[in-house]
Order: C-alpha cells, then sequence, then structure tokens
C-alpha cells in the first residue's frame, strides 16, 4: 500500500509538473505573440512608373526592412494615373515626377499633393532613328513630343534650344504649340503619350523623349540622344526635378521620412549612374 501511495503522489506531481509547463508555455507563446504583433512592419505603397525606378526602389524597399517598413511598390504604366491614386489614398507615396507636373496637376485638380524629398533631375532628349545629328531634320519633318503640359513645354525649350523653333517668350516654363512664332523648317509637331514616344521613333523625324521610358525603350541617354537639355545644366530649372511626393497632411509623417532618407544615400547613387548610364543626376545635394 504504501506503494502505491507513493506512485500515485508521484502521478499527481508529474501531472502537476506538467500541467505547469504547460501553463508557461503558453504565456510564453502569448508573450512571444503579442512581440509579434507589436513588430509588425508598417506598409508604405509607393507609386512608380519605369522599370528602372522600380528596380531603384526596390532597392530601397531591401534596407527598409531593417526599419520594420514594407515598402509596397505599385507600377503605374504611364503619368496620369499615380498622382490620382495618391490623391485616392490608394497609395501612399509617389515618385515619378518633377515639380513642374506636380504643380500643375494640383492646379488642375484642386488637390494638395506636395513634395516631401528630392530625388533626380532626368534630363529630356531628342533622339532619331533617322538622323546622327539634330542640325539634319529635314523640312516637313514630324517632331513627337509629349503631350503633357509641363514636359511638352520643356520639349518645346528644348526645340528652341537647338534653333528648331522660336517661342513667345511671353510664355514662360510652360510653352504650347500655339506659342510657336517661328518654325523655319515647317515641322509637324505631334503631341503623344510619353509612354508612347519610343514608338514613334519608326515613322517620326525625331522625338523628344523622357529619359525613364528612353532607358525603358533600350536607349542610353548619354549616347543615343541627339540633344539632352541637362548638356546645359545651368538652363535647367528647379521645377525639373523629381521629388517624392505625398498628400499634405503626411508631410511630417516619421514613417514617410525614412522611406526619403531610405533613398537619398550613396547607394541610390550608385543604383541611379547604373541604371541610367550616367544620366540622371542626383538632386538631393
Amino acid at each position: 500500500m504504501k506503494k502505491s501511495k507513493l506512485f500515485g503522489g508521484l502521478v499527481l506531481s508529474a501531472s502537476l509538473f506538467l500541467a505547469a509547463c504547460g501553463n508557461s508555455g503558453t504565456t510564453a507563446d502569448s508573450s512571444a505573440a503579442e512581440s509579434s504583433a507589436a513588430a509588425e512592419a508598417t506598409t508604405v505603397k509607393i507609386g512608380l512608373v519605369s522599370e528602372s525606378a522600380v528596380e531603384i526602389w526596390e532597392a530601397v524597399a531591401e534596407r527598409l526592412e531593417d526599419d520594420n517598413i514594407d515598402l509596397e511598390i505599385v507600377k503605374f504604366t504611364d503619368y496620369n494615373q499615380p498622382n490620382i491614386a495618391l490623391d485616392n489614398g490608394e497609395i501612399d507615396l509617389n515618385a515619378f515626377q518633377h515639380v513642374a507636373f506636380l504643380e500643375n496637376y494640383n492646379a488642375n485638380n484642386d488637390a494638395d499633393l506636395t513634395p516631401i524629398g528630392f530625388t533626380f533631375v532626368s534630363p529630356l532628349g531628342i533622339y532619331s532613328d533617322k538622323y546622327e545629328d539634330y542640325s539634319e531634320i529635314q523640312d516637313g519633318d514630324t517632331i513627337a513630343i509629349p503631350n503633357d503640359v509641363t514636359n511638352g513645354g520643356r520639349a518645346l525649350l528644348l526645340l528652341q534650344a537647338i534653333d528648331l523653333i522660336t517661342l513667345d517668350n511671353a510664355t514662360g516654363t510652360t510653352p504650347t504649340v500655339a506659342d510657336i512664332i517661328e518654325n523655319p523648317k515647317n515641322l509637324n509637331i505631334e503631341e503623344l503619350d510619353a509612354a508612347q514616344l519610343p514608338r514613334s521613333l519608326q515613322d517620326a523625324g525625331a522625338a523628344v523623349i523622357n529619359t525613364n521610358f528612353a532607358v525603358d525603350a533600350g536607349l542610353v541617354p548619354t549616347e543615343d540622344a541627339l540633344y539632352l537639355d541637362t548638356d546645359n545644366i545651368q538652363k535647367v530649372l528647379d521645377i525639373y526635378k523629381n521629388v517624392v511626393a505625398a498628400r499634405a497632411e503626411d508631410v511630417d509623417n516619421e514613417v514617410y521620412k525614412k522611406v526619403v532618407a531610405e533613398y537619398q544615400t550613396e547607394e541610390t547613387k550608385a543604383l541611379i549612374a547604373e541604371t541610367t548610364a550616367n544620366t540622371d543626376i542626383p538632386a538631393w545635394d
């Protein structure tokens, strides 16, 4: 009987011990779950347009993981959608446009999207499959340019810089085709969606193309462009610096500031040089 009582006591003690261990494990698991929940990454959605930009921001996203920030890249195919998506709250940031383009969007849409950091200056270039020099452009040739107000205006300023047209001085930084006062070669200026401009080279005498779309099409701006407006960087206005944009109420968001800070690094400078063949110029220094 003593033996049985001892055995029973040992079983009871073991049961209590296992129960205690079980309770301890449950408490530990609960604490771990709470800790994991507390450490859940903050998701930030950023809208981009070009493949080269995606490559650069993917590297930024990897580095931001150390700050517990999950940077989710949302790719758009044209310049029309990223600001609408940001304005509507579908994304948190975008990085595809210069100041002039952003200001034009705000003015025409009663919006208050705001720059929170500079990225780079991207040159605008004139390209041709037919000519080796812009001086070879012929009378009556078609020149394709972007159809949005700011990039179209910048394209016209480029054409003026190489003496193909003359613009009315009163038009400022956003001239339109209607502001051409001299066109000695009777050029046909065709306005197209910026993303379609590389394809227009098959038919047009030349096309003025944004660097991101030129690079995506396999062109090397510093080698293939007949002229880049950054060849005379002093004439490229600050309004053509590209930015990271947010909604006005988010300009002081600390997480978004970390995103910008992680972009504005030496690693990003190296990637900009690599992905754009030393064409784009970092603009945050």
